[in-house]
């Protein structure tokens, strides 16, 4: 197995809004909120979906490797219920080899309302559900070993028992691999994630917001001289500021793309470390990796939703 996934599965659910509805449902924009089951109901009930599909980041990031034609997997907790079956037969339908075996839980099924503005920015709203509930207990150890690279979300440490499930992840792993997934996860854990970026991961990627909320810093400078500090492989994203990847102290650097009919960002992130990962398994350059990267998270944003087809 080339790259096995372990995050929070969550069924995307895809509208579009004005700036109004955030203002009045007291939504900061380009941000991901936890909510309850009930209030995502809420906020639903009067809007129009554009799509559904599985998703989470994680998630994003392995089926994006899975079209590259990688061999991947994914770990993520679902209930036995209609959003369970949908999750587990998307993945599938993608070549994704998805390790869990699900049962009928007293939660439902994770899923995250994306809500689209004008400007192409996505607002989440997350209702955990069963996939935030994920234990040591549901992981695959043999398959974990037997990978070359475990991706990990950030997001998994928003409740108790994942974050024993991330750490032995860790412990498994033979090269570890993490997305510090928002802003808001970072400055929540941000001791938490600084530690596991200093101490214990082989690669992480992040966007230039979190990546200076987590050190602190004032400029990109500061986040650079971070990087090269950990002696590790860091990559950042700076949306139209193109893309940077921290080596030991080698620093390659990739321009965004022009020109682009930007649609929705949502999957931006996930589809950049899919294809920065895929050139890397791949044995291709830092470089290479990077325009990969670039040149998936390029796509995506063209169309709705955090999937390529």
């Amino acid at each position: 197995m080339k790259v096995l996934g372990i995050g929070n599965a969550i069924v995307d659910v895809i509208c579009k809004v004005d700036e109004n509805f955030l203002i009045k449902n007291h939504l900061t924009k380009s941000t991901m909120k936890l909510i309850d089951e009930d209030e995502f109901k809420k906020l639903v009930a009067n809007l129009k979906i554009e799509k559904t599909i599985a998703g989470g980041s994680v998630a994003n990031s392995i089926v994006g490797l899975a079209q590259l034609k990688n061999d991947v997997s994914f770990i993520g907790k679902i209930n036995d219920d209609k959003f369970g079956l949908s999750y587990e037969k998307s993945l599938i339908s993608e070549n994704v080899k998805y390790f869990y075996d699900k049962k009928k839980e007293n939660i439902s099924t994770g899923t995250c309302l994306i809500l689209i503005t004008p400007d192409s920015e996505r607002t989440m709203c997350t209702f955990l559900g069963v996939s935030g509930k994920i234990t040591p207990k549901d992981l695959k150890d043999d398959e974990i070993k037997k990978s070359e690279i475990v991706l990990l979300e950030g997001y998994l440490w928003d409740e108790g028992k994942p974050k024993d499930t991330f750490n032995k992840a860790l412990t498994l792993s033979n090269t570890s691999a993490m997305t510090l997934s928002d802003k808001f996860c970072v400055d929540r854990h941000k001791e938490s994630f600084l530690n596991l970026v200093k101490n214990d991961l082989d690669i992480t990627f992040a966007n230039e917001q979190e990546i200076l909320s987590l050190i602190d810093g004032r400029s990109f400078e500061d986040a650079i001289n971070f990087a090269k500090e950990q002696k590790k492989l860091i990559v950042i994203t700076r949306s139209d500021k193109g893309s940077v990847a921290i080596n030991e102290a080698e620093v390659f650097e990739c321009n965004s793309k022009k020109n682009l009919k930007i649609v929705d960002l949502t999957g931006a992130g996930d589809l950049f470390a899919a294809g920065f990962l895929h050139g890397f398994i791949n044995k291709k350059s830092i470089q290479e990796s990077l325009e990969k990267g670039t040149e998936m998270a390029s796509k995506v944003i063209q169309i709705i939703g955090a999937r390529l087809n």
